[in-house]
């Protein structure tokens, strides 16, 4: 007789966890730990609440963001009751804040006794509440899994492959995600499409967002300042941040730029002695300020995968300062450019002719219902495209200049995101049909996706 498969194995332990409570009140505990866990779990949490018959949903905060301009506000304005338990992990080394993360999480878990671990994203707290819960045999879902970027060198790609081999829940948000899946061994009967929480959460406080007017209370005038947001390790950690916020400050000579600073990327830079020029620092911003400021800019440069998402469903053009993402479907939708993290200290050849200006969506104007209707011209003729090219932002992973995107630039063919076409958006926008494969600098855009070598996780 032939010994079951493990998925088979994990299927019939899952049924035996949880098939008492079928007919019972199910107890669900949530763990987020960074601004991006929130914006995922509130809709969750929400949704369970609204059937207190069936679920009680508990939330636990491993304190892994800790200040609370980052954190804490984030509740305020998502609509989330409160937290149930906060473990204080705080900051530390990857190691320390797993080790913290599972040596507090352990004791709560055994004492709630749930009957599912929900763990958003690919940050330190879902690879530590992961691992705690299946060494309890506690089941695991995973929101947002099957997501590579088949960059071993990110910690947050190490965090989502394991985290995915660890789940008995697979929900994913993106088409190319359950490929990914499939690819490492994964049944497909553990993988559950089921849309995007985060942008759940965006159409959830589009009337907030909307009344925000965070550029007026800025000085910002819309449609004429391009917003800034770095904090990943590849990029603040080295010499790359003092060669970013250079080229930054020269786009500041034709563009107000405006840079919400994380505590974490202020820290380097002072300590680097980094003088921010022309770029303007300001503090932290709660969500919805974040996406008020979002919906006013030119576009947004980020090394963020949530704000690429985010920045595609609003149909603003995103400037991604990585050689690679977790997220192509963004580059297949043309809202997205990658621009790589080398070379960025070139010589700035001077404004080009044409205008900046992108036509703001704003309060009263964000044509949420238009979303998915229509393909728009973000970029009012490609200006600020042009502009950002010429100031050495948009650079290859190899030293050398991205030719793909100076064709793009000069033809137009990268102006105009598809509205909406954020294909995990759950019927609010249309589907974008594009390669299951990573997508790198120098290669974006519709068809431009280098193919992986390998099984999945390998570059």
């Amino acid at each position: 007789m032939n010994a079951p498969a493990r998925g088979e194995i994990r299927r019939a332990e899952r049924c035996q966890t949880t098939g008492a409570m079928a007919t019972g009140r199910r107890r669900i505990v949530s763990i987020v730990g960074t601004r991006p866990n929130f914006m995922k779990t509130a809709p969750v949490v929400r949704a369970l609440a609204r059937r207190p018959e069936r679920f009680e949903p508990i939330l636990v905060h491993t304190g892994q963001h800790y200040d609370r301009s980052m954190s804490e506000i984030f509740f305020d304005e998502l609509g989330v009751a409160g937290v149930d338990h906060v473990l204080e992990v705080g900051a530390g080394t990857h190691a320390e804040q797993t080790a913290r993360v599972m040596t507090r999480l352990e004791p709560l878990l055994a004492e709630l006794e749930p009957d599912l671990v929900l763990v958003p994203g690919d940050v330190n707290s879902t690879l530590a509440a992961a691992v705690t819960a299946a060494k309890l045999g506690i089941p695991v879902g995973h929101i947002e899994a099957g997501l590579r970027s088949f960059d071993r060198s990110m910690p947050e790609e190490i965090n989502r492959v394991l985290t995915d081999q660890l789940a008995d829940l697979l929900f994913t948000h993106s088409p190319e995600a359950r490929g990914h899946l499939l690819a490492e061994g994964r049944d497909e009967r553990d993988i559950h499409p089921v849309g995007n929480t985060m942008i759940d959460t965006l159409v959830a406080l589009r009337d907030p967002i909307a009344r925000e007017r965070a550029a007026d209370r800025l000085g910002l005038e819309p449609g004429r300042f391009l917003l800034v947001t770095l904090h990943r390790p590849a990029l603040v950690d080295g010499p790359l941040l003092a060669r970013a916020i250079d080229a930054l400050d020269r786009v500041g000579t034709h563009l107000e730029v405006v840079f919400p600073v994380h505590p974490r990327t202020r820290a380097r830079m002072a300590g680097q002695g980094i003088d921010p020029g022309r770029v303007r620092l300001v503090e932290p911003l709660g969500y919805v300020a974040f996406l008020s400021l979002v919906m006013d800019s030119a576009g947004v440069l980020t090394d963020s995968g949530g704000i690429q998402e985010e920045t595609t469903y609003l149909g603003v053009p995103c400037f991604t300062l990585r050689d690679n993402t977790e997220r192509p479907i963004t580059c297949s939708a043309g809202s997205n450019t990658l621009l790589g993290l080398a070379g960025a200290d070139r010589r700035d050849p001077g404004p080009p002719g044409g205008q900046a200006k992108r036509e703001p969506s704003g309060p009263g104007r964000m044509g949420w219902e238009r979303l998915g209707a229509h393909r728009r011209d973000p970029l009012r003729g490609g200006g600020l495209l042009r502009r950002l090219v010429q100031s050495h932002l948009m650079v290859a992973s190899r030293e050398r200049p991205c030719e793909t995107l100076l064709r793009a630039s000069r033809s137009g063919e990268t102006s105009g995101a598809e509205g909406g076409a954020y294909a995990a958006s759950r019927g609010v926008a249309r589907p974008v049909h594009h390669s299951s494969a990573p997508v790198r600098s120098g290669a974006c855009g519709p068809g431009r996706a280098s193919r992986h070598r390998g099984a999945a996780g390998r570059g």
